[in-house]
């Protein structure tokens, strides 16, 4: 699971304090940053919860697929049954000439 990986959160960054040091760097340029980090950060979260729901989702249908039987999985045409129906629509359109 990604959460295993990601070290940080949305929550980490925010709460995050830096020490002042003799040069360092504007405070609220650090902000300013971090909450565009935070806001990326929760966007990427989002987007990769969304797309573990879809392929759990795409993983239950295509179980599901798999599981009914290969007749019902077609429109139900077999060979069989289109040389049936070929055969049917010539005697219609030829008639009797077919078996002269």
């Amino acid at each position: 699971m990604l959460s295993d990986k990601v070290k940080l959160t949305a929550k980490d960054i925010l709460e995050k304090e830096f020490k002042a040091g003799m040069r360092g760097y504007k405070p609220e340029d650090v902000d300013k940053f971090l909450d565009l980090i935070i806001k990326d950060y929760e966007t990427f979260h989002q987007e990769i919860e969304d797309l573990q729901q879809e392929n759990l989702r795409l993983k239950k249908q295509l179980d599901e697929a798999s599981r009914r039987p290969a007749s019902t999985q077609t429109a139900g045409t077999t060979n069989f049954d289109i040389l049936k129906r070929l055969s049917n629509l010539e005697k219609h359109v030829f008639g009797s000439k077919l078996y002269e």
